[in-house]
C-alpha cells in the first residue's frame, strides 16, 4: 500500500511512526508546507516527503489528514476525489460533511474519523462494567493550561486559541463520543462557562456541564484550559458499582463490594509510553486506531465512530457555546 501522511507536525509524526512499526510493507510519504517538518520527518524515518500533493507523481491507497482542523474539508475532498481512502483527524467543525460523505460513497473509499479514547484499555473497560439494567452518575474533570498544551510553541500560532476550534471545543469533542457511547444519548444538557484566565483567546476558558441521558444515567463534565496541573478525572458509579480513573493505564481502580476496598483493575494490554508527553498520553490507542482504519479498508469492518455521529456530537457542543 502507499500511504500519504499531510501534515507533519506532533501528530503526523506520530502517524508517520505507528504506520511504520505496524506495516513495515507500506510505503509511507509525507506531506507539509513547512519545509523544517519536511526535513525532521524524512531525516527520523527516512520517507520521501512533498511541500503539496501536486509535487508527487506516485500512486496512492490512503491518506491520513493531520493538519489543523479547518483545513481539513478541502483536503478530505480532494483526497476522495482523487480515489483514496482517508483517515482524518478531529475536525472540529462539520463544514462540509455531508457532501464528502456523499463523495464517499460515489468513488467508493472509506471515510474514517479519529476518536482515539474509543481504542483506550481502560475506556473500553468502563464500557463493559456500564449495564443497561442500572442508572449510572459520573464525575468528570479534564483540564490544562493552554499554554502547556504544546510547550514548543507559542498557543497564539495553535489552532486551540481560533473560537471555531478552541481547547475546550477540542476536550469536548474527543470526550463526548466515547462518554455518549457509554452512557447513552444526551437527553438534556445544561453548561456554564466564563473566562478565569489572562490567556489571549476569544472564547470562555472553563465549562461546568451538567448532562441528562435519555436512559437515566447523568454526569457532571468539567472542561478547562485553565489548571495548572495537567488534570483527567472520572469517577463512575451506580448500586453496588464504583470506578475511578486518572488518565493513566495504572489509575484505574474499582470497588470490591467483598474486600470493601478499591483494586487496581488489570489490563490486556501493556501501556506504552512516549518520552515527552504528559503521562496519560499513552500510544497504544493511536496503535490500535490506525489498525482499526486499515481494517475497515482491508476488510470492510464498520468502524466504531464516524461522520454522521460526529455532526449530532458537533451540534451538542455548539448548544453549550464552546
Amino acid at each position: 500500500m502507499n500511504i500519504i501522511v499531510i501534515g507533519l507536525g506532533s501528530m503526523g509524526k506520530r502517524r508517520v511512526r505507528l504506520i511504520k512499526e505496524l506495516y513495515k510493507e507500506y510505503i509511507v510519504t509525507g506531506i507539509d508546507s513547512r519545509k523544517d517538518r519536511r526535513m525532521e520527518v524524512s531525516d527520523l524515518y527516512g520517507i520521501e516527503t512533498f511541500q503539496t500533493l501536486g509535487d508527487m507523481e506516485k500512486p496512492v491507497d490512503c491518506a491520513f489528514v493531520c493538519t489543523s482542523p479547518l483545513s481539513h474539508v478541502n483536503i478530505i475532498k480532494e483526497c476522495l476525489t482523487r480515489g483514496w481512502h482517508v483517515f482524518t483527524e478531529l475536525n472540529l467543525v462539520d463544514d462540509g460533511y455531508d457532501e464528502n460523505i456523499l463523495l464517499a460513497k460515489e468513488k467508493g473509499c472509506h471515510l474514517f474519523l479519529s476518536s482515539t479514547f474509543f481504542y483506550r484499555e481502560e475506556i473500553k473497560y468502563i464500557r463493559s462494567r456500564v449495564t443497561d439494567n442500572k442508572k449510572w452518575n459520573y464525575i468528570y474533570h479534564i483540564g490544562q493550561y493552554l499554554k502547556d498544551w504544546h510547550p514548543w510553541e507559542n498557543y497564539k500560532d495553535f489552532f486551540v486559541r481560533d473560537q471555531k476550534t478552541n481547547g475546550c471545543r477540542e476536550i469536548m469533542a474527543i470526550e463526548l463520543p466515547w462518554l455518549t457511547g457509554t452512557f447513552g444519548k444526551v437527553a438534556h444538557v445544561h453548561a456554564h462557562s466564563d473566562k478565569m484566565t489572562g490567556l489571549q483567546i476569544g472564547y470562555d476558558d472553563n465549562y461546568m456541564i451538567q448532562i441528562v441521558h435519555e436512559n437515566g444515567n447523568k454526569g457532571v463534565l468539567i472542561v478547562d484550559v485553565v489548571s495548572p496541573a495537567a488534570v483527567r478525572k472520572l469517577e463512575v458509579y451506580s448500586e453496588g458499582n464504583y470506578l475511578s480513573w486518572s488518565g493513566t493505564p495504572d489509575s484505574l481502580l474499582e470497588f470490591s463490594t467483598e474486600d470493601k476496598q478499591l483494586k487496581p483493575v488489570a489490563l490486556t494490554e501493556k501501556a506504552e509510553h512516549k518520552t515527552g508527553y504528559r503521562e496519560f498520553i499513552v500510544e497504544n490507542a493511536y496503535r490500535n486506531e490506525i489498525r482499526e482504519f486499515f481494517d475497515v479498508v482491508l476488510n470492510g469492518k464498520e468502524p466504531l465512530y464516524g461522520f454522521e455521529q460526529d455532526k449530532v456530537i458537533l451540534r451538542l457542543i455548539d448548544s453549550m457555546g464552546a
